[in-house]
């Protein structure tokens, strides 16, 4: 059996199977999200994920259609942005979104950053009342910290917390939240905005493989339990390459060296709206 097949592609969640690897469209526009999100589908990415505020609904929606790939098939998360809490608001912006994306229903929606300016039981309450009517699958939130997450846990059924995670970027605290509540955690900007590339540590040990660096940082993340990651690729050879991690395996002393990078504690999502993180 050749050893790709023993590496598992999805990852189960409160029963509910995940593609592992997806592919983000943060800061792709226009055509090239239309393609960018085209070229993923044709490679066998089967997780796209978007947001209002990354404004390429439209084009990963037209791809979508375009692709030939059965939407049952798909796994597609958006977000809605924290400027859009309030509940009718939210309401109505999703809608909008659902047109966009040309689909009836997303696989998982997310509140994209905390609103500290509407209660967080509101806008949980009108994304739960989306989920109830078929028209998000799953609903979650992005960019929370442990503290927050426990709060949401404590107001609707949350599914999927999406954080900035990477070697550099240790998630010790929602990760553990998400395990002990059984919840995704999705992995954005794995690359750490392409800092790891270079890296010597990774690249060191991905020249054993015959793999990147690159490769190496994704590998370390989907090993983790409850992780899936959403690399963003510019490039056809690129999104090829980050789909390509499937063959080969870390051993404990290169997943510790991996781990050990953590002490950079590297943010590099940071606004003037974020939460006080971990």
């Amino acid at each position: 059996m050749p050893r790709e097949a023993t590496q598992a592609r999805t990852v189960t969640v409160q029963g509910v199977e995940v593609p592992k690897l997806g592919y983000g469209t943060w800061l792709v526009e226009g055509e090239d999200a239309y393609d960018g999100v085209l070229d993923a589908l044709e490679l066998g990415y089967r997780h796209v994920d978007t947001a209002r505020a990354y404004g390429n609904e439209r084009w990963v929606g037209r791809a979508l259609a375009d692709s030939g790939v059965p939407r049952e098939d798909v796994w597609l998360t958006t977000k809605v942005w924290y400027e859009h809490a309030e509940p009718e608001l939210l309401t109505r912006v999703f809608h909008q979104q659902l047109a966009d994306l040309h689909v009836e229903h997303v696989d998982l929606l997310l509140l994209h950053w905390p609103a500290f300016e509407v209660p967080l039981r509101k806008t949980l309450g009108a994304m739960e009342a989306l989920r109830q009517q078929g028209l998000a699958a799953q609903i979650g939130v992005s960019n929370f910290p442990s503290e927050l997450l426990r709060e949401a846990l404590e107001l609707a059924p949350i599914f999927c917390d999406q954080v900035e995670f990477h070697p550099y970027l240790p998630q010790g605290p929602v990760l553990h939240e998400c395990l002990e509540h059984d919840l995704l955690l999705t992995a954005y900007s794995p690359f750490a905005h392409g800092l790891v590339h270079d890296d010597p540590t990774l690249r060191e040990i991905g020249a054993r493989h015959g793999k990147s660096a690159g490769q190496v940082a994704l590998r370390w993340l989907l090993d983790q339990p409850n992780v899936a990651a959403i690399p963003k690729a510019s490039s056809h050879a690129r999104r090829a390459e980050n789909l390509d991690v499937f063959d080969f395996e870390l051993d404990d002393d290169e997943r510790a060296a991996v781990a050990a990078l953590s002490g950079r504690r590297l943010r590099t999502a940071d606004p003037d709206w974020a939460p006080d993180w971990d």
